[in-house]
């Protein structure tokens, strides 16, 4: 909005309006028909301006408007006109300050609520760990926080000393980095999936998506590639095919061609690279809140490259080992929330970049009192966004952030980070004692990276302004300097857009409050592009009015500059002509996140006045060439203007220091701080043997079934990693049930101890067949009884029945129950555990392996099921194990209900159903339980990762590693054993377990199955962070919705996809 003046001069009006005759036409209106008028009903004398007002103009404007309703209000000829208008106006604010003071006060208790959470996590977390020093108990105080805060880890590398960003600074120790990485070989991923990403011509500014995150990520690919060390960078993006983009962002790869080649490494896959997947709607562009959808299908495609990528690496560089990406870097939430799957599938590291969160985003908008929380969800799916910025926290290894402002002020408004807590778990890393299970990311500020290859040298921008020493000045020049009655003076240059966040109006009072100033001083106020200012936005075109208003209001004409348009490419010379005057360049937002225009003024030489909110603190640590003020106070601004332009020698040494420092800020540099911190991190990729083999035989159908695979190598080793009823003496007496169940926990607790020696347990006849089929079926239907199952099951290979006697079709069972539960199902429908090729159980958190050869069997009582111990190590990343398990007792003794006069418990842990990756709970009240979305809140309010699940109908709660998921080990499968995800078949209910919306998404092929089945769901799905609609694309021709699951229901969904031939 414009600021408060002409508010006040329209209620003024209102003043000298009275009641009038609307009041009493909205009495009468009250009385009628509820219906909507038209001002052409005023001549009928019907009309309610009120009622008018509230029916159309509250339901179909943005407030933002106002200020445009009051000048054509103000213009009207008609006294009864303009009265009306100005009636209408003050009902509409009257309803907003409602509106506002609504909102501001369910937020309020929404932050006293969390406030109160979190620190019951903080007290509960310090509770468990009851050996904390009195350092750690401690809160940090402001000046520890200051030395601690661009660097804040629970992993202990404490990289900064006395809240100075630590830099390699000089040419000698860049040097030395280079001569002591060259060797490495490196392979790094970024992935950025929102906007227009080329390497040439950035479309920047094209639209909302397409702007400063797309520079930094194409640069930083760029600079990366040419670092010593870094063998490869990929950038993966969206591969867009639309009619109104360019077709340069339809092409699959795009080289980047590097900025200094000297230190490039050299090789036939080398370099930088942009490579484009293909995913969402084909031949549209979408913004980034309509992709959510869709990132599982980017991450399939995103798998197939990496792997593949690897192979050709691996026979390059790695003598013939597959080079798995050091790190995965996921830029914003959507693809940050990618990188997460990426992460968990490929066991590989993962570094997140927030460039902007969600909640901030959230709290802001919540602020100003327009959009309710439902609103802004619909609008901009924030919800789902933040639950990916969680997820984020939950998997990445390291959170790079710009400025300590971020850490401090806008990831600390998140569930799965607390500073606090950080801090505690870091100083119990160092003294090497247990965390219980608890995990905190680590949070490093690297600011972005500038090219400065480009800019002048210093003697080139020395001297004062002389236009007959630039005999073809740059065009920008004239424009600007035509505004001034002395274009000599020093030039006070202010670059932002109109917006009321950048202050501009304070900026302009404080120019023309201060004659010594404006006697001393031009003012350059570069405002974007516009051609009319009534086709701005409104609130930029309110913005900038009320910025020439102040102009004219003190006069400035000949003092201020400020042209209608600029090019991109003008901006340097604007840097360059301000130089020249020996002018001042001042950003005076009220809070600047990082300032990346500060340090390109910098770069040109031009000392600094920046706000004291926020990233110019950083930068004006490491530069020393300003003056930092708070853009609230208008004196302190022009004092520090006038304090730079009147003191030569000051200027000169501000100058000086920004030149001297500024290379602090280069790619070079801002590359090796960043590969400081990966190079750190523990090595992680999968880990088995034959990799080679697993990928590159995948369509090799020859000796696939070669006996050196059989499970027969699993007799020598020391732990029988068969299942046997009876035949362990170590198995405690009681059913059956418990007894497998108890060795299923034995090998379980294995797995993370097992050498690679081990590592092949599972490799036996049977999985090369599993790699040789042409389809696979997954049989994933949580919404029906067992019976009901079953027969589903028949129905599904009876469908198939050809190919599947001719083994083209193989079959996998993918379901929340035990492995014992299964072969139970097994049995008593009839089946055999050899009609499956794999069984993935307990929610994610295991996969087991028929066997089908007698000779293989020990003895006669056991189950023929081998654990793979291999995804064991792919999910075991983060799991919080015992003290997670605790933590979880724990809050299953607090669920009670009231029976009668006494509180009986509803959450009991399901001894029976866990395992070392799965800790099992019954519930026998589901409409009592907290949903997912608290439960996994009160977890990692803890910094404790997991993956949370209830059953369909409420009654079995599963809480497995973050990153398993029955979703997540189809991707393993594909990696482990080279089965094409393109070539999957997913059957579901019409509903399912409350990971149910990971099995719709994705490359593979999902038949819904409807019909009388169907179970109602448990009322507890109801409650979910955002609607499914949000993460799943129904309308996908990847999913087909079957009107039953008989026979000739099935055959027309496979049909559909052309599994099954017409």
């Amino acid at each position: 909005m414009a600021g408060n003046d002409w508010v006040n001069s329209y209620l003024e009006a209102i003043l000298d309006v009275g009641k009038g005759e609307g009041i009493d036409g909205r009495e009468r209106e009250k009385e009628k028909q509820k219906e909507k008028f038209s001002l052409l009903l005023r001549e009928r004398g019907s009309f309610s301006p009120q009622k008018y007002f509230v029916e159309e103009v509250i339901s179909g404007f943005d407030e933002t408007d106002l200020y445009k309703t009051w000048l054509r209000a103000a213009a009207m000829r008609s006294p009864q006109e303009r009265n009306t208008r100005l009636e209408n106006m003050c009902w509409r604010i009257w309803n907003l300050a409602r509106k506002k003071k609504e909102i501001e006060g369910e937020e309020a208790l929404r932050q006293h609520k969390r406030r109160m959470e979190i620190e019951k996590g903080r007290r509960e977390a310090t509770a468990d760990m009851s050996d904390l020093s009195e350092g750690e108990k401690g809160e940090p105080s402001g000046a520890d926080m200051s030395a601690r805060g661009a660097d804040t880890s629970a992993h202990g590398d404490s990289s900064t000393r006395a809240g100075r960003m630590v830099r390699i600074s000089s040419i000698d120790a860049i040097d030395a980095w280079a001569n002591q990485h060259k060797d490495k070989k490196l392979y790094i991923v970024l992935v950025s999936i929102h906007g227009l990403i080329r390497g040439e011509n950035m479309e920047l500014g094209r639209d909302s998506d397409t702007g400063g995150q797309v520079k930094y990520v194409v640069e930083l690919a760029r600079a990366l590639g040419a670092t010593p060390g870094v063998y490869r960078v990929d950038l993966l993006t969206r591969q867009i095919s639309a009619p109104d983009v360019d077709w340069s962002y339809a092409e699959p790869i795009e080289m980047l061609a590097p900025l200094d080649s000297a230190n490039s490494e050299t090789g036939e896959s080398a370099g930088a690279y942009i490579i484009r997947i293909p995913f969402g709607p084909r031949n549209k562009y979408v913004n980034k809140e309509q992709l959510w959808p869709y990132t599982q299908e980017f991450v399939d495609g995103a798998l197939n490259h990496i792997i593949q990528m690897s192979r050709v690496l691996g026979e390059q560089v790695g003598s013939d080992a597959p080079v798995w990406p050091i790190i995965i870097h996921g830029h914003y939430a959507d693809a940050g929330d990618s990188t997460a799957l990426l992460s968990g599938a490929l066991n590989v590291p993962m570094i997140f970049t927030g460039h902007s969160l969600g909640r901030d985003k959230l709290d802001q908008l919540l602020r100003q009192g327009r959009q309710t929380r439902e609103e802004i969800n619909h609008m901009y799916k924030i919800m789902r966004r933040i639950e990916g910025e969680e997820l984020c926290l939950d998997a990445a290894e390291v959170v790079i952030t710009s400025t300590r402002q971020e850490v401090e002020e806008q990831w600390s408004l998140y569930d799965g980070f607390d500073l606090v807590l950080a801090r505690k778990l870091r100083a119990r890393i160092k003294r090497g004692v247990s965390c219980f299970g608890r995990f905190m990311p680590r949070m490093s500020v690297i600011p972005p990276g500038m090219e400065f290859k480009h800019i002048a040298s210093h003697e080139e921008i020395e001297g004062e302004l002389d236009g007959h020493d630039d005999p073809n000045p740059p065009a920008i020049w004239p424009k600007v300097m035509k505004f001034f009655t002395n274009p000599r003076k020093p030039m006070i240059l202010a670059l932002a857009r109109p917006d009321p966040k950048k202050n501009i109006t304070t900026l302009v009072k404080a120019f023309g409050e201060c004659r010594p100033l404006r006697e001393l001083a031009n003012l350059t106020l570069i405002m974007g592009n516009r051609d009319d200012i009534d086709d701005m936005s409104a609130t930029n075109s309110g913005y900038l009015t009320s910025v020439l208003k102040l102009i004219d209001k003190y006069d400035l004409y000949g003092q201020v500059a400020y042209p209608k348009h600029h090019k991109q490419s003008d901006v340097p010379d604007i840097y360059r002509l301000a130089a020249k005057t020996k002018g001042v360049f001042i950003n005076p937002a009220f809070i600047e996140p990082f300032g990346l225009t500060l340090i390109e003024a910098s770069a040109y030489g031009l000392p600094i006045v920046a706000t004291k909110n926020g990233g110019p603190v950083d930068i004006q640590r490491v530069l020393d060439n300003g003056i930092l003020v708070d853009p609230h106070d208008q004196n302190a601004i022009s004092d520090a203007l006038y304090k730079l332009v009147s003191d030569k020698q000051l200027w000169a040494k501000c100058r000086q220091n920004g030149l001297k420092n500024i290379h602090q800020f280069s790619w070079p540099e801002h590359c090796k701080t960043y590969l400081s911190k990966i190079i750190t991190l523990k090595p992680r990729h999968p880990m088995w043997k034959n990799t080679d083999e697993n990928i590159d035989n995948v369509n090799n159908d020859s000796d696939l079934d070669s006996p050196n695979d059989s499970l027969k190598d699993i007799k020598d080793i020391s732990l029988n990693l068969t299942l046997s009823l009876d035949g362990d003496e170590n198995v405690n007496s009681g059913s059956g049930k418990s007894k497998l169940e108890n060795v299923i926990k034995k090998l379980s607790s294995v797995s993370a101890s097992s050498n690679t020696e081990t590592h092949n347990t599972v490799t036996n006849s049977k999985i090369p067949a599993l790699r040789r089929r042409k389809n696979v079926f997954i049989i994933a239907i949580d919404s029906a009884e067992n019976h009901d199952l079953v027969q589903i099951v028949k129905n599904i290979f009876e469908s198939v029945q050809n190919e599947r006697q001719a083994g083209s079709i193989g079959f996998i069972l993918s379901t929340s129950l035990t492995m014992s539960e299964v072969h139970s199902l097994l049995i008593s429908g009839g089946l055999l555990s050899t009609d499956f090729d794999a069984f993935i159980c307990n929610s994610g958190s295991d996969l087991y392996y028929p066997t089908h050869n007698n000779d293989d069997m020990l003895s006669p009582h056991e189950l023929p099921f081998a654990l793979d111990l291999d995804y064991h190590s792919q999910i075991e990343y983060k799991w919080g194990g015992e003290g997670l398990r605790k933590t979880l007792i724990r809050w299953a003794a607090s669920e009670t209900e009231r029976v009668g006069d006494k509180e009986e418990k509803i959450v009991f842990k399901d001894e029976d159903r866990s395992s070392a990756f799965c800790f099992a709970f019954k519930v026998t009240n589901p409409s009592l339980v907290p949903p997912v979305k608290e439960l996994r809140k009160s977890m990692r309010i803890q910094a404790l990762r997991c993956h949370i699940l209830y059953s369909h109908d409420g009654t079995k709660l599963h809480v497995i590693p973050v990153l398993a998921s029955r979703s997540q080990a189809l991707r393993y499968l594909y990696i482990r054993w080279g089965v094409d995800l393109s070539k999957m078949v997913v059957f579901v209910g019409a509903s399912g377990d409350t990971d149910y919306e990971g099995l719709l998404g994705g490359v593979h092929k999902t038949i819904i199955l409807n019909g009388p089945f169907n179970k109602i769901a448990s009322e507890i799905h109801q409650a979910r962070i955002f609607p499914i609609e949000d993460v799943v694309a129904f309308d996908s021709p990847n999913i087909y919705h079957s009107q039953g699951s008989d026979v000739s229901d099935i055959k027309l969904g496979l049909q559909n996809f052309g599994v099954l031939k017409d």
